[in-house]
């Protein structure tokens, strides 16, 4: 039985997939490694063979052509057969204990004939640079050593929302999600993690060190200077996800208050990287996006707009936006996301 698919979605990644790939290895015949070729113009598809070839019992390769990180989820996803699922990005990699320590947990679930619907484990940044690695955990916020619901959790810090690095979902509870992933955009790992909630009924927490978010590179999505290039993109997403649910229809009133927390950090992304940008035009867009949540759902618009972040990204003026901007400059250090 493999117990989790992982899949690692590929973009001419010759130069560094090998350490993902190698830290999935340990688990052995209990966990499938989905290789998905993204259409690379690299040696990207060779190495994967060459793992295939290595480890047939283990390791999927899906050969596609070039449609963007979520398009390569959705196939890994579509190919997987194991119970659990999970992403990991081709330059990043996992803990082997923590590794071991998930895989045991899951056997001993399936022994005892139960499942759960999300495991969440912590994520520690791998930044470049960095003396101290950043470890976010959830221990404050989730219970542990229990199968818990939405009703059970507290309070998110900021820096606390759970993220694609958090998270391994039952496959076949987001395969009836029906979720799919928009092609040639950035940023979808958030409605990968935001879209699946309500059908969430079972979560569990392990407290160790799983995932290891690698952080640094110029050209990495998460760069600020890209992601102001491509803050079309992040507006998509955002507006994707605000129309995804009406939140005042999910039963759970913890839940609902963390998605309309987590819709609040998706609109202060997007407003601070168009106030950032300093362009006119994005200005507009800014007003436009907040527009548009207030269009959608008047109640979640004034709660967002006027909550802490909402207030402090549309402070108005010029001398407004440089308090924006330096708010988020401090969050970036403390948090340090990027």
């Amino acid at each position: 039985m493999k117990y989790i698919s992982f899949a690692i979605p590929s973009y001419n990644s010759e130069d560094y997939m090998s350490r993902a790939i190698e830290s999935i290895l340990p688990g052995g015949e209990d966990v499938e490694i989905i290789i998905v070729n993204d259409g690379s113009k690299d040696g990207t598809l060779q190495i994967a063979r060459e793992y295939k070839e290595k480890y047939p019992d283990i390791i999927k390769v899906v050969d596609k052509e070039n449609g963007g990180h979520g398009d390569a989820v959705n196939y890994g996803l579509a190919n997987a057969t194991g119970k659990y699922f999970k992403v990991v990005d081709s330059d990043d990699w996992v803990d082997e204990e923590a590794l071991l320590l998930i895989l045991s947990f899951l056997k001993g679930m399936e022994r005892e004939d139960k499942e759960i619907d999300m495991l969440v484990s912590n994520y520690v940044y791998e930044k470049v640079g960095a003396a101290h690695k950043k470890c976010i955990h959830y221990r404050n916020v989730l219970p542990q050593d229990k199968i818990f619901t939405w009703d059970e959790i507290g309070r998110f810090h900021l820096d606390q929302y759970i993220l694609m690095h958090s998270v391994i979902y039952r496959t076949s509870m987001i395969k009836l999600s029906q979720m799919t992933l928009p092609k040639h955009t950035f940023y979808v790992d958030n409605i990968y993690v935001y879209y699946p909630l309500p059908h969430v009924r079972k979560i569990y927490y392990m407290d160790v060190d799983f995932y290891r978010y690698f952080i640094g590179r110029e050209d990495q999505s998460v760069n600020e200077k890209v992601m102001i290039s491509r803050v079309d993109q992040q507006i998509f997403v955002t507006k994707t996800m605000i129309d995804m649910y009406h939140l005042r229809d999910i039963s759970s009133r913890k839940l609902r208050h963390y998605m309309v927390n987590y819709l609040a950090i998706m609109m202060t992304v997007s407003s601070i990287l168009l106030i950032r940008s300093k362009k006119q035009e994005n200005l507009e867009k800014k007003r436009e996006l907040w527009r548009y949540l207030k269009k959608k759902d008047l109640k979640i618009y004034l709660r967002i707009r006027y909550g802490i972040l909402g207030q402090t990204m549309n402070i108005p003026g010029r001398p407004g936006r440089r308090i924006s901007s330096l708010a988020y400059s401090v969050a970036r250090r403390i948090i340090g996301f990027n």
